[in-house]
């Protein structure tokens, strides 16, 4: 498995990381836990969670979970050592945790502090915050999206005053790096700088939605990574599954995210499956599992920390961590790339 480093931490993370979003609801603690013997097997280092999993619903009384099952693996493994954690604190509007408050210094040690007790550690690897409490232009919201509404100045003081309250998590041995999550370039921008300027934790990563069907951080965020070593850790790399073909024709398999949450997010468009049909295309083509050709697009790109991946069963596991031993030929990007010209932004 290819190691990549995250941001300037000095930190190496596997080029795919284990998603665990589906622990709790879809899948059991002991399915959670196979998967990550299996993954780690196979060379994965890095495994994501947040406050707020499981989804598939979301709901009061399974929020947490996720990292209750990933905490029992480490109290039952004793391989804390072995794993580089990510786990993220939740934005304004999520009323399941903490009522929907918005993220402030007073969250931020609440929530750091509940995600130890569920995670059953004493630090965290990698911190971040799952959306901006100003709002974010992901989860399909860039349509009508309107940053003229945004309070400048209050941004930027929430930005000092919880930069500063990430930093005492770091001297409190609590976190070791922080990271973004469904944030814009200026947004990340004005981390950056406030770190800089007040001597807080850098930014190291942005987790943002990224697939063959969602590509907006090819432009502006892809060139503040180049130049700040800010790495995308990709979430959605499959398109909610709609990339593995599984959903084209109208089949909607027994318990697939298809079948608890009919519209995938808004990811369900008559576009996007035509899109679906270009890429699988590519694949039957040149004789690649389209599972690999999704992934291996994402971790052929040159800003790609990560790319996480979440699987229900041991055989989806499997065969999307054989996208680390694919290899996509000059002819199969240059058939991407025309493909996504004829088709871009489905959803």
């Amino acid at each position: 498995m290819k190691m990549n480093p995250l941001g300037r931490t000095g930190l190496l993370v596997s080029e795919l990381c284990l998603g665990s979003m589906t622990w709790g609801t879809q899948n059991t603690e002991s399915e959670g836990h196979a998967q990550i013997d299996r993954a780690l097997e196979r060379g994965v280092n890095f495994i994501d969670t947040a406050e707020m999993y499981p989804v598939n619903p979301l709901s009061a009384e399974t929020q947490g979970r996720t990292e209750e099952v990933i905490g029992n693996w480490f109290a039952k493994s004793g391989r804390r050592g072995d794993v580089i954690l990510a786990t993220k604190v939740s934005g304004a509007g999520y009323k399941n945790v903490r009522d929907g408050a918005p993220i402030s210094p007073a969250t931020v040690r609440q929530a750091v502090e509940g995600s130890l007790r569920r995670l059953q550690t004493d630090y965290i690897d990698l911190y971040q915050l799952h959306w901006p409490n100003r709002g974010s232009y992901m989860f399909r919201q860039n349509w009508l999206y309107d940053p003229s509404q945004q309070n400048r100045t209050e941004t930027l003081a929430h930005m000092e005053e919880t930069l500063d309250a990430l930093s005492r998590e770091v001297e409190r041995g609590t976190i070791r790096h922080i990271g973004l999550s469904n944030e814009s370039a200026w947004g990340t921008a004005q981390w950056l700088r406030i770190a800089e300027a007040q001597g807080g934790p850098r930014v190291a990563s942005i987790q943002n939605e990224y697939s063959l069907l969602c590509r907006f951080f090819d432009t502006d965020l892809a060139e503040l990574s180049a130049h700040e070593d800010v790495g995308l850790l990709a979430y959605s790399p499959l398109a909610a599954g709609l990339l593995t073909g599984k959903y084209q024709g109208g089949a909607v398999p027994d318990g697939s995210r298809m079948s608890l949450v009919s519209d995938l997010g808004g990811r369900k468009t008559d576009r996007a499956f035509v899109a679906v049909d270009a890429y699988l295309a590519i694949a039957q083509r040149h004789g690649i599992d389209p599972v690999h050709l999704a992934l291996r697009f994402c971790l052929s790109r040159p800003f790609m920390a990560s790319a996480i991946f979440g699987a229900t069963d041991m055989v989806q596991l499997d065969r999307a961590l054989g996208a680390s031993e694919a290899v996509l030929s000059d002819d199969v990007l240059h058939e991407i790339d025309t493909a996504h010209r004829a088709n871009p932004m489905p959803y």
